[in-house]
């Protein structure tokens, strides 16, 4: 009797759980409240977090009994930590020591900047000592407070929702402009019912600038700020010369401008031979895992010229130091998306499900002012996408940058697309799919794995038209140490597959960060599908000097491009492009233009040098993780 009379008690604690659980999860994304009750009077929001916590305390307390019902409470209840917790997973919106300030109301917001040079956000005994580092602040704007501002996920006079303070830390972390930022409640001013939080951020040297030597007359000028006038503004320019062609140079500009809301807009401009264009953006994306509503609308505008086949149908034949016979080909597009991201439920006490179900649509409008082909034609179309989306991140160092703590995403993407296109001549159908994972363990190391595949399909005859199919895989090993030396090894493969593509649509390249890097071919080298192959060892060494840390790098690249056989899908039939080199790299996590390396690659073939030699210089790192947030609508891009 004395048993039936506790698991009585154990399942009216649980009822009473869950459905506190219930409203807390309603009160964290209904809207704020701001009205007051009939006797002036806010509702006790702090008194509602307290029952909710003895709630679950009393619930974890009886699942430690050894008795029947204490066991039979264990059974329906799981309070286990997770392995995924324990090894630091998701740092930033794993911490709880700000839950008892949840619900409370944000009385004061006290922003403190720190310019780049000097400074310490964990020392604030620390300011600039030598003349290097009056000198770069004096040429350095500080990052606005209205600036910090736009990134918070809170605001004065609002309810403090659940991890708004870590998950705001972690986005100003995220933007460009700073190195490093605190979020932390001031304890000493807070009440029962109200907070004082305290924001400190470093910035990092926003202005920079890039020389990029290929040759004697040859090379890339860069020049880029990331935070204008201190208002986290972007614009980058770069400038490429004494290229092998009938225009010799290049030039690629942008602006972009933040606001409120996660919201941005950006211009830019690209203009190469045969391939100039431009457009403009307004939008916001799913920033955070719990951003709700994320879309844009884009203008853009194409100059470009297509590379088509002789009349006999046979493809061009381009000797060496010689250029194909382009024809033009001038078109714009009209771009508009808007994405809804819904939580899934969880089944476990006290712990928020990272999953989110994504639905998305898209409109998109293509018009011709110039046409290479009949087979280019006007087109409009609209796309929507079911998505499933899991992020997690991870922390570690020493494996983009040179110590520095850094985020490591993880987790699932799978996302299916559907589409209906209207066109002049055949209306036709889109396909998509796309799924990507990564795990991480600092024993085992990073591995990321991707595949997508899209393609338009005109009815009754289901003739499958200018399909790709584009996979990833991305794995480094875990840090191994020697002495004060460490060490990775990076390998990564991209391929891209071509399928049933246009005439003229040989818009893959091999050079650059597109595959071999330092790699710069006598010819303009271009074809339907591509298959690369980089490896890396990346030597991490004691050696700094004003700021930089150095290490040294071993690479082996391949490449297959597939130029002369269009009529065959893979390229494996060609004989692949190469590259070999040693280099050093240099990194300043204070600077924008944080990594500086210098190459030696030996290149077997297509070079205009006969030895097969070239030094590459580049302010640009070669790797990068992609994340498992989700975007706009769309068909594979095929680049």
């Amino acid at each position: 009797m004395k048993n039936r009379v506790r698991f009585l008690v154990v399942m009216w604690l649980a009822l009473g759980g869950l459905v506190s659980t219930a409203m807390a999860q309603k009160a964290a994304v209904a809207p704020i409240d701001t009205t007051r009750r009939p006797n002036g009077t806010r509702p006790d929001s702090l008194r509602r977090r307290f029952d909710q916590e003895r709630l679950l305390n009393g619930i974890k307390a009886y699942t430690k009994r050894k008795t029947i019902a204490g066991k039979a409470a264990a059974a329906l209840f799981n309070f286990t930590e997770r392995r995924e917790e324990q090894a630091g997973l998701d740092a930033a919106l794993l911490d709880r020591q700000y839950d008892r300030h949840s619900y409370k109301i944000v009385r004061r917001i006290n922003i403190r900047t720190l310019t780049a040079f000097g400074y310490s956000i964990t020392d604030s005994a620390r300011v600039p000592r030598n003349i290097l580092e009056k000198s770069g602040n004096l040429l350095h704007v500080r990052t606005s407070r209205a600036r910090v501002r736009q990134v918070l996920l809170f605001r004065v006079g609002e309810e403090l929702e659940p991890q708004d303070l870590a998950e705001s830390e972690r986005l100003l972390r995220q933007t460009p402009e700073l190195l490093d930022a605190r979020v932390f409640v001031n304890e000493r001013t807070s009440s029962t019912d109200s907070v004082d939080v305290e924001i400190v951020t470093k910035d990092v040297f926003s202005l920079s600038g890039s020389l990029e030597v290929r040759d004697v007359g040859a090379g890339i000028i860069g020049l880029r700020d990331q935070n204008f006038l201190g208002m986290g503004h972007q614009f980058r320019n770069s400038y490429e010369y004494g290229r092998n062609s009938p225009q010799p140079w290049t030039y690629e500009g942008s602006y972009q401008v933040p606001f409120r809301n996660f919201i941005y807009g950006e211009a830019r401009y690209y203009n190469e031979y045969q391939n100039k264009r431009g457009g403009i953006t307004l939008g916001r994306g799913f920033y955070s895992i719990n951003t709700k509503y994320a879309g844009s609308l884009t203008l853009n505008f194409y100059d470009q010229g297509a590379v088509l086949p002789l009349p006999d149908g046979s493809p061009q034949v381009v000797p060496d130091g010689e250029q194909p016979i382009y024809t033009p080909q001038r078109y714009s597009t009209q771009d508009a998306w808007f994405g809804r991201s819904l939580p899934m439920p969880s089944y476990d006490l006290g712990y928020e499900n990272p999953a989110r179900l994504i639905v998305a649509a898209r409109v998109l409008r293509t018009s011709y002012t110039q046409r290479p082909t009949p087979d280019y034609f006007n087109s409009g179309a609209v796309l929507g996408t079911v998505g499933y989306s899991v992020r997690r991140y991870y922390k570690d160092k020493y494996l983009f940058g040179f110590g520095r703590t850094e985020d490591i995403p993880t987790g699932t993407l799978l996302s299916a697309t559907l589409g209906y296109e209207v066109n002049e001549r055949q209306n036709r159908h889109y396909y998509g799919m796309r799924a990507s994972t990564a795990s991480y363990s600092p024993r085992g190391g990073y591995f990321y794995m991707s595949g997508e595949f899209g393609s338009y399909v005109t009815r009754p005859n289901n003739d499958w038209q200018q399909g790709l199919i584009s996979t990833e895989l991305l794995y480094f090993t875990r840090l191994y140490h020697a002495g004060n030396f460490q060490w990775r090894h990076f390998l990564w493969s991209r391929n891209a597959i071509g399928l049933h593509r246009r005439p003229g649509e040989q818009l893959l390249a091999i050079e650059g960060d597109r595959g071999l890097r330092g790699f710069s071919p006598a010819t303009n080298l271009r074809g339907t599908s591509r298959i690369v192959l980089n490896y890396e060892t990346t030597v991490f060494t004691p050696v700094s000097f004003l700021g930089f840390r150095l290490a040294a790098l071993v690479f082996a690249d391949a490449a297959w491009l597939n130029v002369n056989t269009p009529n065959r899908t893979l390229p494996i039939h060609e004989k692949p492009y190469t590259g070999f080199g040693v280099g050093l790299r240099f990194r300043n996590e204070y600077l924008p233009l944080r990594t500086f390396q210098i190459l030696l690659g030996f290149y077997p073939r297509g070079l205009t040098t006969p030895n097969g030699f070239s030094i590459y210089e580049s302010s640009r790192s070669y790797y990068d993780f992609s994340d498992f947030s989700f975007g706009q609508p769309g068909a594979v891009i095929y680049e």
